[in-house]
């Protein structure tokens, strides 16, 4: 119970990293370069300090090489791809395709590091997979745009990556701290090629993304990684763009569509399937 309470604590920090970045960028004066930047900043910062405010015994991660520059590099990715997807996508279709994204990469890197896989828990990643392939099918009007659509694929590739290498963590406070730190440079230098306006709404929303549902929310996901496993934290991170649709509607006043209705269903026909099979 303590497991599920908390995951599903996380994925509503996930939904809710969704309606702030688009909130900030929805009246296009707030850029996805500047959003990106402040929220690793105020991720690492609001990180640092609870490092240092719990004093823990356990030896922190000092992941300076290959590894560390793949967690550093799959953080800023996600972060980079999220923020200029929103730009087009609405909240609740961006995470969907983030998190669909997300279930293979993580269904592959289950495959690669050979974690069993029941099949139960297959064929409700598949029914859920087509869901996102039912809303991302061409040729329809009310099918996402390509741009954002392949910036938050790129997102979702970031974010995969990011959470299998979770799967080992022993101090994961020190670790997200550790992997936001890194990927400050990256952010800042997207933000020196690209720059945008920051104001100081899009700003505030910027420092509670990073600093909350970012920060602790991806250091309370380090701690649960090691227990879901890859193909069942994967399939739990689909409930999130029904969450994250849920808030566009009360706070961004976004139309849904009745493909996106659809492939919900199937995602979280998906989830069900899934998480009912047995390890």
């Amino acid at each position: 119970m303590r497991l599920i309470l908390l995951t599903s604590l996380t994925m509503i920090a996930f939904a809710a990293n969704s309606v702030l970045n688009r909130l900030a960028l929805v009246d296009g004066v707030m850029g996805p370069a500047g959003f990106a930047a402040i929220r690793l900043i105020a991720g690492a910062t609001t990180l640092g300090a609870l490092k240092w405010a719990s004093q823990r015994k356990t030896r922190p991660p000092t992941r300076t090489g290959l590894k560390g520059a793949i967690g550093a590099g799959s953080l800023a990715l996600y972060m980079l791809g999220f923020s200029f997807a929103y730009v087009s996508l609405p909240a609740g279709v961006g995470a969907l395709i983030l998190f669909g994204g997300v279930q293979v990469t993580m269904f592959a890197g289950a495959v690669v590091l050979r974690e069993r896989v029941p099949a139960q828990r297959i064929w409700g990643g598949a029914l859920a997979f087509g869901g996102l392939v039912w809303l991302l099918w061409p040729g329809s009007a009310t099918a996402p745009p390509l741009a954002g659509s392949l910036l938050m694929a790129a997102a979702a590739l970031g974010w995969g990556i990011y959470s299998l290498l979770g799967r080992g963590t022993v101090d994961a406070l020190a670790a997200s701290s550790l992997n936001f730190t890194l990927a400050i440079p990256l952010g800042l230098l997207v933000y020196t090629i690209l720059p945008d306006q920051i104001t100081g709404y899009g700003a505030f929303l910027a420092v509670v993304s990073g600093g909350v549902t970012s920060g602790m929310g991806y250091a309370l996901w380090y701690q649960l990684m090691p227990q879901l496993g890859a193909t069942r934290a994967a399939v739990a991170q689909l409930s999130v763009p029904l969450i994250a649709m849920a808030g566009g509607m009360v706070f961004l006043t976004e139309d849904i569509t009745m493909r996106f209705i659809v492939a919900s269903l199937l995602v979280m026909a998906g989830v069900w399937v899934s998480m009912r099979s047995k390890d």
